[in-house]
């Protein structure tokens, strides 16, 4: 009879943490089909209003006609990095692409709404901890760097700053060429308007918290 109790017990232990796991699968599915649908409108817009062709813009950023097409479509989910470089090249801040509008003036992001963005092998992660309705000068983010793992971030618009603090392991950062480690509980300030790189040096996962301020002329 114990035995027995103890097997049914392990079998509804395994069903639920299934269930859990296709639970935040899918919401984390459904979070990146709607920040894939917010980018398009945004960029569709954006282009739009700047008299833009795709070969216009494809130009200007380096990402392809045909990605950038598809990133319209809502048929691709971009990287970081293929944001970034969209945002550089429309000069706008990085929340006008991801960014749905709203009127509010108190807002709560619940966890299951934030939207993560990753690198193309998921190693590097951002996650977003503001309300995504309006470009801001100023952004909250979660970093989340693979030990080992190493992410190239290209030039932010001019004037842009970057604010970040340890957490949770060890975080290189190098702007130009200068090296500096930053172990639990450092933080460091840099103007990122500038080819810098971010590599989480210990042995376990790195989570640091970044503060992103842009130029008060981009508002």
């Amino acid at each position: 009879m114990y035995l027995y109790y103890t097997l049914a017990v392990n079998k509804n232990r395994q069903k639920s943490m299934k269930t859990n796991k296709k639970k935040k699968t899918d919401a984390a599915a459904a979070g990146t089909e709607n920040l894939t649908g917010i980018v398009a409108d945004n960029l569709k817009r954006l282009r739009s209003d700047m008299d833009l062709s795709l070969d216009r813009l494809a130009g200007l950023s380096g990402v392809s006609k045909a990605m950038l097409s598809q990133i319209e479509q809502a048929r691709s989910a971009p990287s970081i990095n293929v944001l970034w470089k969209i945002a550089r090249a429309l000069d706008v801040p990085f929340a006008a692409l991801i960014s749905k509008r709203t009127d509010s003036q108190l807002q709560v992001v619940r966890k299951a709404e934030m939207k993560v963005l990753s690198s193309q092998k998921g190693n590097f992660q951002s996650k977003a901890l503001f309300p995504l309705d309006i470009p801001r000068r100023v952004e909250f983010y979660e970093l989340f760097l693979k030990a080992g793992s190493i992410e190239r971030a290209v030039p932010h618009p001019a004037g842009t700053a970057e604010n970040i603090v340890v957490e949770a392991g060890e975080l290189e950062i190098e702007v130009s060429g200068q090296k500096t480690l930053l172990k639990e509980g450092d933080a460091i300030y840099f103007v990122a308007d500038q080819p810098h790189t971010y590599r989480s040096t210990g042995t376990k996962d790195c989570k640091a918290f970044l503060v992103m301020t842009y130029a008060e002329k981009r508002l």
